[in-house]
């Protein structure tokens, strides 16, 4: 890709205070996109924006984005602030952990929420513009490992990440008369701060990825951004797994 790929590009990036979604708003704003970085603490965004805008045009804009609300607000401060909007990347996600048999309604529905209803709004709240301005545009869902194989205590977390994955499927038949483009990344096990709290995660990760190592935020955010590049208009409905190999053996980590 161009060091310039991205210029004059708008870009939403949700859940991006760290991990795989700064990293997101780091190579976009470094490729000359203007970025809206998204995240429910407020503090966490405006540390990140400032932390990108080192790289290039950054936007801080806190809020939940599960909240239909807040996601039309979202997509709105796209157009006031930078008069449109081309990239929607819905990463922000939550996992809940529980075994099958005692997991509560309340967690089911809060992961339902997050993964799945945030995402399906945002894309179509995102849609929806780019169909107006009527130059196309790409979306992408950020799926999971756990989408293509079963890890324990994970199955409602699973589920949405499954369904992400058949959704771009079905919005290439809705978007593609519109040239919006709508793809998922699906990461295995990845270095990012929330997992490095696990003193054994990349020892575990080490051992059994083929490649030796668990992912990094760079890994994974460089596949993003190869999906909603111009190198990528005529891909769509896809996913790329990013994992090391992981899924091609799938050992558990238990």
């Amino acid at each position: 890709m161009s060091e310039k790929d991205f210029k004059n590009k708008v870009a939403i990036v949700t859940g991006a205070g760290q991990g795989i979604g700064l990293e997101i708003c780091k190579q976009l704003a470094e490729r000359g996109a203007q970025v809206l970085l998204n995240d429910i603490e407020e503090s966490l965004a405006e540390k990140a924006a400032h932390e990108v805008s080192k790289f290039g045009i950054c936007q801080p804009v806190a809020g939940d984005a599960s909240d239909t609300s807040f996601i039309t607000a979202l997509v709105q401060e796209a157009i006031t602030k930078f008069g449109k909007i081309d990239i929607a990347i819905a990463n922000a996600g939550i996992t809940l952990y529980g075994d099958f048999f005692d997991y509560s309604p309340a967690d089911f529905n809060r992961v339902m929420q997050v993964n799945l209803a945030g995402s399906f709004f945002l894309a179509q709240a995102a849609a929806q513009k780019m169909k107006e301005q009527g130059e196309g545009g790409s979306i992408l869902f950020m799926s999971s490992v756990t989408g293509h194989q079963a890890h324990k205590n994970l199955t409602a977390y699973g589920m949405t990440k499954a369904a992400l994955e058949m959704l771009a499927k079905t919005l290439v038949v809705e978007l593609s008369p519109f040239k919006i483009t709508v793809n998922t990344v699906a990461p295995g096990a990845t270095l990012t701060e929330r997992t490095a709290m696990d003193k054994d995660y990349k020892n575990t990760w080490s051992r059994i990825t083929p490649m030796g190592r668990p992912a990094t935020p760079v890994d994974v955010a460089s596949a993003v951004l190869f999906l909603v590049s111009p190198q990528a208009t005529h891909i769509t409905g896809q996913s790329i797994i990013v994992d090391g190999g992981w899924t091609s053996v799938s050992p558990s980590p238990y």
